[in-house]
């Protein structure tokens, strides 16, 4: 068994995409997930779905882009669960444009969400590990913050920023038994690929050796494997779901 029945979850970007497959997994396992998403409507479905299944889950009004909001959110969650067990970073959005026509604006919005919104929420929720001595932080990052992506510097840049900040704080917080990881999906159907027209898939497509795009069904896994027991031994490292597209050390 995973070991993570009674287990206290927080999903950031848990309404829709890869964050409500995580969510709907981890509450399988028995875990109480905290859903934390902007849109309220679309969490209560996630919340219902959760439940109509027999799990456990309640449903938290947070923007990750806002410190206040961030500060908030946690303080509600930590007030109602008494503590955040694993916390899964997973809310993210794009500005694509080339680096030429990129305003400082598309900059600032995607770092802050993606990056700086992910070390907030996880500081604010660090203590209770601490004094516990365990907890999981998974960061969910992308194929891109390895290898680059034309047209995305703003979010390859975060991207790769979260894997520099699962490795660092990996170290920060081993000794209190706690893991941080983070993991890579390459292409994956998702609300946020959905934007990509034919060329931009079929060239996505060509690159994969396992010859189909990945689903959120195919990371929520590799997300409760490393929320689970069985990977407490695993920290500061970074899992690649991405059908072979990328194989770097």
């Amino acid at each position: 068994m995973n070991g993570l029945g009674g287990r206290i979850a927080l999903v950031t970007g848990a309404s829709q995409g890869i964050g409500r497959a995580c969510a709907l997994a981890l509450a399988k396992t028995g875990v109480t997930v905290a859903l934390a998403a902007r849109n309220e409507a679309k969490l209560a479905e996630v919340k219902a779905e959760i439940e109509a299944a027999g799990g456990q889950a309640e449903a938290f009004a947070l923007d990750v882009a806002s410190e206040e909001s961030i500060q908030a959110g946690a303080k509600t969650v930590l007030e109602r669960f008494g503590k955040v067990e694993i916390l899964v970073n997973n809310a993210g959005i794009t500005r694509d444009k080339l680096a030429m026509q990129m305003k400082r604006e598309d900059w600032d919005d995607v770092l802050s969400t993606n990056l700086t919104g992910a070390f907030l929420l996880t500081q604010a929720l660090l203590r209770p590990m601490l004094k516990n001595r365990w907890g999981r932080i998974i960061n969910i990052s992308s194929i891109v913050g390895r290898t680059g992506q034309a047209g995305q510097v703003n979010y390859a840049a975060s991207k790769a920023g979260l894997i520099g900040m699962t490795r660092a704080l990996a170290r920060e917080v081993a000794s209190r038994g706690i893991t941080v990881n983070a993991v890579t999906p390459g292409y994956i159907v998702t609300p946020m690929t959905a934007v990509l027209d034919e060329k931009q898939t079929s060239a996505m497509m060509a690159q994969i050796p396992l010859g189909r795009a990945g689903t959120e069904a195919d990371v929520a896994p590799a997300v409760v494997f490393l929320a689970s027991e069985g990977a407490g031994y695993i920290t500061g490292h970074v899992l690649d779901v991405n059908g072979g597209m990328f194989m770097g050390g």
